[in-house]
């Protein structure tokens, strides 16, 4: 790794950090920088804007999220554990979800990038045309209630917030209950 990549990398450690902490409004370019060890002009001359450095600490999350947990329509159980496991291991990436969603786009889709989630609806319909999956709840809805349900203990809950050190029967509790409840709902 070069040392642009390594500074870029601080960058949206610091970022992250803060974001997560403060949220898009409450956060200060001048603690990112300090944190990051670099002056305030060199940061902008590398991410642009806070605006731009948000949208790339929650990018990079959603890409890691991605690429840990990649969608198996042959197994959506299985995929919902995994994205909770997902979820507990990494909070900064609901939280950063939270604050954009609360400070950026209350409503709609979430993300402004034209199909964000296009390539997941098409593998989703392509398996509902199988008839692996139920044919009658849309793919667009089929996928916000499987993300949805398996954050049902993520950060945004509003009953109960999982914590890596809870038991590990409890996990494996809200595993199982996770994985029945996709069955149930999504597979044929």
């Amino acid at each position: 790794m070069g040392k642009a990549e390594q500074t870029r990398q601080r960058i949206l450690e610091a970022a992250t950090a803060e974001f997560v902490a403060h949220g898009l409004a409450g956060a200060r370019v001048d603690r990112i920088a300090a944190t990051a060890r670099i002056n305030k002009s060199q940061l902008y001359a590398h991410v642009g804007n806070k605006d731009a450095l948000f949208d790339a600490a929650v990018a990079l999350h959603v890409a890691a999220t991605v690429g840990r947990v990649p969608l198996t329509v042959e197994d959506l159980p299985g995929y919902a554990t995994r994205l909770y496991d997902a979820y507990l291991a990494d909070p900064s990436l609901v939280r950063l979800l939270i604050w954009s969603r609360l400070e950026r786009r209350p409503s709609g889709d979430l993300f402004t990038t034209p199909h964000h989630d296009g390539p997941a609806l098409a593998r989703l319909h392509e398996a509902q045309v199988a008839g692996v999956l139920v044919a009658d709840v849309d793919v667009e809805d089929l996928w916000s209630m499987l993300i949805a349900l398996a954050g049902t203990w993520a950060q945004a809950s509003l009953t109960r917030t999982a914590d890596p050190g809870d038991p590990g029967s409890l996990h494996r509790r809200r595993r199982e209950a996770l994985a029945a409840t996709v069955a149930r709902a999504f597979v044929r």
